[in-house]
């Protein structure tokens, strides 16, 4: 099982404190270090955000949100083996020859240690202050998932699609790893099962245990079974509130999950005594 820490891009005060955690994170073996994404957050906004009850994000629109690649670019630089992912950043509302061209950098400069957390967007004023439409996201981010692909092939790129018109041109670096970066979907809303089978590498699950990620992977399984994918193929990772100890992550295991990702505020305000113990009562176990 893999340990991550989740997310490290928000409320740091310094750029010290924020790949210090991260440097931290790796000493005790905390396998990778994920970021959130959102440009901006409004004041006040009617779309409802699909995992909380209330509809509302957590943080306040005034903390430090450092953005998620620039981040890992500095936690990149300044760590060796941790792996770094994007827990999510907002395809649908990116450039994607721009997001293209910065994941495979990412994975260059980190030595293949990127991952593209990638997911649709549920906030419509973001969307909006992007000058992007939140209309037919969906049919964006899938054609943006097959397009970035072309991309990071290194080959000559022709696209042309009802959101891009690509001819005659290529991209390097193109990323070490092969055949391109990761990409690790967020969600559970919508195709997104579909999606994961046709364009993903792994899943992200809003989940915190396995109980409730359980029923979530019947879908999945269906999914990968109607397009002929092996869904095994598929790496699956959860978030964990880290109640449990051992037997929740044995309990991850039983039913596939790979990677579980501890959020910070389950660290009960204290990062470094939290990672201690995770990695004295947990990592050190595995």
């Amino acid at each position: 099982m893999k340990i991550g820490l989740i997310p490290v891009n928000i409320g740091v005060e310094s750029v010290d404190q924020m790949v210090g955690l991260a440097q931290f994170a790796e000493s005790v073996g905390v396998e990778s270090a994920w970021t959130f994404e959102h440009a901006m957050v409004p004041i006040n906004y009617e779309s409802k955000y699909p995992y909380s009850p209330n509809g509302k994000m957590g943080g306040k629109p005034d903390a430090n949100f450092v953005d998620p690649l620039i981040a890992l670019t500095a936690i990149a630089a300044n760590t060796k083996t941790l792996r770094l992912g994007t827990g999510v950043n907002i395809v649908s509302q990116a450039n994607p020859l721009l997001l293209a061209k910065q994941a495979a950098s990412l994975d260059f400069i980190s030595n293949g240690r990127f991952m593209l957390g990638a997911g649709i967007g549920w906030l419509k004023e973001e969307f909006d202050a992007m000058g992007v439409p939140f209309e037919r996201r969906g049919a964006r981010f899938d054609d943006y998932m097959v397009a970035m692909k072309k991309v990071w092939s290194g080959d000559v790129v022709e696209h042309q699609s009802d959101f891009i018109q690509w001819s005659g041109f290529q991209s390097y670096p193109v990323p070490v790893q092969k055949p391109g970066v990761p990409i690790i979907m967020g969600g559970t809303k919508g195709k997104i099962y579909e999606r994961i089978a046709k364009h993903g590498d792994g899943w992200f699950a809003p989940t915190l245990n396995a109980a409730s990620l359980s029923p979530l992977l019947e879908p999945l399984k269906v999914s990968c079974a109607e397009i002929g994918r092996d869904y095994e193929t598929v790496e699956i990772t959860s978030m964990w509130d880290t109640q449990g100890g051992l037997d929740a992550i044995k309990a991850f295991e039983d039913i596939g999950v790979s990677r579980v990702i501890v959020p910070v505020f389950a660290l009960q305000g204290d990062p470094v005594a939290g990672l201690t113990k995770i990695g004295d009562e947990i990592i050190s176990k595995l």
